[in-house]
Order: C-alpha cells, then structure tokens, then sequence
C-alpha cells in the first residue's frame, strides 16, 4: 500500500486529493492549519494532523521515511480580493516560502519517493497576458519573469527551490501551474474566494430584477478548471517521469462578463451586470480593483504531449454542480 502526505488537505483542492487518493487504496496522511469546514476529510484520512507547516518541528513530525508521495498544495492564498490589494503581500510571500522551504528540506533528508509542488499561473509574465484575447501561458514563456503579484513571484522562486533541491539533492519533483480550479466544497465568502464561488454567491443572494456585481470592465478573461479534473491531471503528473512544470487547466476561456451571464442562466434568474471599476471601485472599497492581468489561459499541449491525457469536462457542468453547491450554503446561511 502507498503512503501519501496530502499538505493542506484542510483546503479545497487538497480535501478532494485525500478522497481521491483513498479511492485508489493509498494509505493518506492529511496535515493543515484546521480541519475542513465543508466536508469531512480527517474523517476520509488514515491520520489527520492540525499542525503549522511553518513550524520545521512540525513538518520533521508529518514527513515519514516510508513516505510514497508528498502533495504539498499549502500556501497562504485566495482570490483577487486577497492577492492583488497589496495588502497581504507579506505574509503571503513569508508564509507560503517557509511552508515549501522546510518541506523540500525535510523531504530531502528522508527517503521520500517524489514530492508534488502545486504552483500557479500566476507566476507568467504580466506583459505576456495584456491581450485578453491572445494571452500567452505556454510554460516556456516564463522568462523573462515579470509575474504581477507577491503571490506569482513566491510561485516561481518555490518552482526553482524544489528543481534546485532535485538537482542538489536528489529530491524527485513533480510541478503543475494550476490555472483557477474551481468547484463545490471551497471557500465561497469572507474575501479570500475565487471568482467562480464568488460569482455564484453574489447571483444566488441577489433578488429577481436585481444586479450583481462584477469587478473591472468585464472584458478581462479567464479560463476555469473543475475541481475533480485538476486532481485527476495532478495524479496522472505524480505517477508519471515527467518533472515538469506543466499547466493543469482549462483552454476554454470565457470574459468575466461573459462568465458571469452563464451563472445568472445557470440560476434562472431574471439579473443584470454592474461592472464596477476604477474611481466609483476605490470609493466604495478604498482601494484599487484587483483585476489582475486582462487575460489569462492554460495551454495544455506540453500535458497531453508528455502524459498522454487531457481535460475534458465543458465549464458550464461544472459550474452547475458548483452553483448549486454554492446555493445551497447561501440559503442556509440566510435562513441561520
């Protein structure tokens, strides 16, 4: 039997790992800084750890000799709202760093078979996704590094310590950069969601004939990846020779208004768009719109070429099953 350690499996895409690992008969550890709100995942683990991965003491104490497989998706992160104000820039570039750091040195002392590193899109050149009809993801076009956030550059310099452990120390890695994973059983409010389960709350609270609102033009894209897909190409990658980095995502991209038409259709409610920019965005929030860069889209021909699988689900399914997630909690939440 296989052992995994599935670092921040108190998270989305990591709580759907520890079942998608227990599935397929490996024996899962699950470590973060809380259990899972949404579903019971320390349940679904053989062994559950609420422990800091900033602490080296605790990592040294979740990180086993026999270890198969480390996942490490932990990082201090969340949507626009989170990442692109400024305001979190510290302590997502000192959190984040210190999490990969003490994992890759652990792993590297003990006899660990290889080590996943979920990086992120967002370390791509921002010069190279101005265009939001023809943005340039493809995994060699990171150089020159330009990312246009804290959280893209904490990205691409923990990309380059694990390769560097893996050259030094015969660490085995395996990198992906997810482009925006989405689904049910997520955060869905409090600031640190994504635009998928962000979207989803604001149309399923709003009242028939109202609006929702959507920030920046509107024009800018995305391209959205459901969940279950995203853990099967991450397993699909660890099983594989391939080191990476590798995008895992979608090459369906949508603008956000475009995006947000679909939920609204999904709902079947009667609702408008309000984009909110500029002035009339930092008068009411106090700071500028955190948009990110005008376009954005996974190009997935270095996966299919190297492990021989590609996505599949169209957005739309996916967001139906998120919507209706998303619904669900919202009316519970206003009938609490």
């Amino acid at each position: 039997m296989k052992k995994a350690l599935v670092c921040g499996a108190g998270g989305f895409i990591g709580g759907h790992l520890v079942k998608f690992l227990k599935e397929r008969g490996y024996w899962v550890r699950g470590v973060d800084l809380k259990y899972n709100e949404f579903h019971a995942v320390h349940e679904a683990a053989d062994d559950f750890v609420v422990g800091d991965l900033r602490d080296p003491l605790v990592v040294a104490s979740v990180v086993d000799d026999e270890m198969d497989e480390i996942y490490q998706l932990a990082a201090d992160m969340g949507g626009a709202g989170f990442v692109f104000t400024g305001e979190n820039d510290a302590d997502i570039m000192h959190n984040s760093a210190l999490i990969n750091l003490n994992i890759a040195h652990e792993a590297s002392k003990k006899s660990v078979g290889r080590v996943f590193y979920s990086s992120s899109a967002c370390m791509y050149p921002e010069h190279n996704q101005l265009d939001p009809d023809n943005p340039n993801c493809v995994e060699d076009s990171a150089y020159p590094a330009n990312p246009d956030s804290e959280y893209g550059w904490e990205k691409l310099f923990s990309e380059r310590m694990f390769l560097s452990f893996m050259r030094n120390k015969g660490l085995e890695v395996r990198i992906a950069r997810y482009h925006n994973i989405f689904g049910p059983y997520g955060t869905w409010t409090g600031g640190r969601e994504k635009a998928p389960a962000a979207f989803c709350r604001k149309v399923a609270v709003a009242p028939e004939g109202g609006s929702v609102e959507i920030w920046g033009p509107g024009n800018q894209t995305r391209s959205f990846l459901y969940v279950d897909e995203c853990v099967e190409a991450t397993y699909r990658l660890m099983q594989s020779d391939f080191t990476g980095p590798v995008n895992i995502g979608s090459e369906e991209m949508i603008s956000m208004n475009d995006f947000a038409q679909m939920v609204i259709g999904i709902s079947g409610k009667d609702l408008s768009i309000y984009n909110i920019d500029g002035e009339e965005f930092e008068a009411k929030y106090g700071h500028r719109c955190p948009v990110g860069v005008n376009g954005r889209n996974s190009d997935n021909n270095l996966y299919r070429e190297k492990i021989g699988w590609a996505v599949s689900e169209p957005l739309v399914d996916g967001m139906r099953k998120t919507y209706a997630w998303i619904e669900e909690r919202a009316s519970e939440a206003v009938n609490a």
